[in-house]
């Protein structure tokens, strides 16, 4: 399987859709020695120390204020560093409207998923969990995309396979839709352990900010703090990696720094 997935292009609604039809980049497994691989492993400690004072954290949601800030693909990344620790990792794609983890992992778009799963009662979990190249890692596609997302991640039927999953694993990581766009984010926080919000430097302005960490506050959401994705220019003709939702990682004239804030 190839980690490298490299091609832009634009949909309709003006956002990239690059991380859809390509796949995240995930230089985590095609680069594990990278100065990147090191910010994500950095990130993945930042998150470990800040979940402390809360207990164990078993389900992690990971989601940004607005599309194209990266969470997709910080989320499979950061997959991909657990399970590099020896966790036993599930990643769940929970974005059932702009779902990457299928062909981030290079499995098959049509299989059995998450909505099979939420929409039939009769369908099995463990027929929706796939292995991944990756040992210690195994994703849930989105599956079919549904007409009412929001209504399936927070119904009874959601949290009865959340609670058996985390019997199975030892971290289960969920990526869900920006929480200003939709509501399946807020639905599901309240079935996780803790949450992450995505921040990119080039793309969240102030106001988008506000709004998103007014929802948390309403929602008393677990959150563990802030992911600050900043994507910068270099000079022309120099070397790095360049990463954001629409692009992956890339060799180009960008380079990236991942940030924490949290309590």
């Amino acid at each position: 399987m190839s980690f490298f997935k490299k091609q832009s292009s634009v949909g309709k609604d003006g956002l990239t859709v690059e991380t859809m039809t390509k796949g995240a980049r995930l230089i985590t497994a095609a680069e594990p020695k990278n100065p990147v691989s090191e910010q994500f492993r950095t990130l993945r400690t930042n998150i470990e120390f800040a979940a402390v004072s809360r207990g164990e954290i078993k389900t992690l949601l990971i989601s940004s204020a607005l599309p194209s800030e990266g969470k997709s693909t910080v989320t499979s990344n950061l997959a991909v560093v657990y399970a590099q620790q020896g966790k036993k990792v599930l990643l769940v794609d929970a974005d059932l409207r702009r779902p990457t983890v299928a062909v981030s992992f290079g499995l098959n778009r049509n299989s059995v998923g998450l909505t099979n799963c939420l929409g039939d009662s009769r369908k099995e979990i463990s027929d929706a969990v796939h292995r991944t190249a990756m040992d210690n890692l195994d994703v849930v596609t989105s599956g079919p995309i549904p007409p009412n997302p929001a209504e399936l991640l927070g119904s009874g039927r959601m949290t009865e396979l959340v609670t058996q999953l985390k019997s199975q694993y030892d971290l289960i990581i969920f990526d869900v839709p920006p929480f200003l766009m939709v509501t399946d984010a807020q639905v599901l926080m309240s079935k996780v352990d803790g949450v992450a919000i995505v921040i990119n430097g080039g793309k969240t302005n102030k106001g988008a900010l506000q709004r998103t960490n007014e929802i948390l506050k309403i929602a008393e959401a677990p959150v563990l703090g802030f992911i600050y994705n900043d994507q910068s220019r270099r000079k022309k003709g120099s070397s790095g990696y360049g990463y954001g939702y629409g692009y992956g990682y890339g060799y180009g004239d960008t380079k990236s720094k991942l940030a924490w804030f949290g309590d």
